[in-house]
């Protein structure tokens, strides 16, 4: 299918656009912005700024993807935006770009982002993430796959949210999330596993039970970190699955709620 620019809209010269690209009424399409294949920019919604965008993305109206950075450090040039395919931008989302000269805000793929969500410079988000309505991201705040912001949520900058892990709703989160853990609050603290999310995304039986076998050791024995982690190496049989949780542990600089 050709690509299809509705007479209202404003394409800068200098865009790229891929074939199957569609641009509706009074949508803005900046002159550095790439438009993958099958993208759909809905009317009214803007992508601007240095914004790579993959195939099959879907902003929706009054979405602004590739807006500058907000952070007061900036001093110039042209930071950019990378995105990748399969992506969901509702209604009234915010996707900035990042703040020094050649560095990229970084999202991958098939990551869901509703209505008024919003991710502030140089974040990191992987893939499957869903983002719910209002949530939030401070600058350089890492989501690994398969993560949940539920509505409201706020993320405090350089925090990062680790594998199936989820943030209830309205929760403040001001440290690092674990991989595996479901964190409510304000501020957030782990509650319990993320058994819903590890069960959608086909963990065995057995895998679930070694992740709240985890939980318990490290959250409810009374233990202190150390303690429960040669508890955990010695209770617990080697996986990939345990390799994940201990590795993110071990490269937290900002700590874990």
């Amino acid at each position: 299918m050709s690509t299809i620019i509705h007479s209202t809209a404003i394409v800068e010269k200098g865009a790229q656009l891929a074939n199957d690209v569609r641009v509706d009424a009074y949508a803005y399409v900046g002159e550095m912005v790439s438009l993958g294949k099958g993208t759909h920019v809905f009317h009214h919604a803007t992508v601007d700024g240095r914004t790579q965008m993959g195939e099959n993305n879907t902003i929706y109206p009054y979405a602004y993807i590739g807006a500058p950075t907000q952070d007061l450090k900036y001093t110039g040039g042209c930071p950019g935006l990378k995105i990748g395919n399969n992506n969901m931008f509702r209604e009234y989302c915010t996707a900035h770009t990042a703040t020094k000269e050649e560095s990229e805000t970084i999202l991958g793929n098939d990551n869901v982002f509703l209505a008024y969500a919003h991710v502030a410079h140089d974040c990191i988000v992987g893939n499957s993430v869903i983002m719910g309505s209002q949530a939030a991201l401070g600058g350089h705040v890492v989501l690994q796959d398969f993560t949940n912001i539920g509505w409201g949520a706020g993320v405090h900058q350089f925090c990062r949210v680790g594998k199936y892990s989820m943030i209830g709703a309205s929760s403040k989160t001001t440290q690092d999330v674990l991989p595996y853990m479901l964190a409510d609050g304000s501020p957030a603290k782990v509650r319990c596993p993320n058994v819903v999310n590890l069960q959608r995304n086909n963990f065995s039986d057995q895998q679930i039970s070694q992740v709240k076998k985890i939980f318990k050791i490290f959250y409810l024995s009374g233990l202190n970190k150390t303690q429960a982690i040669e508890k955990i190496k010695s209770e617990v049989p080697m996986s990939d699955l345990l390799d994940e949780f201990l590795s993110f542990i071990d490269s937290t600089s900002r700590g874990f709620v």
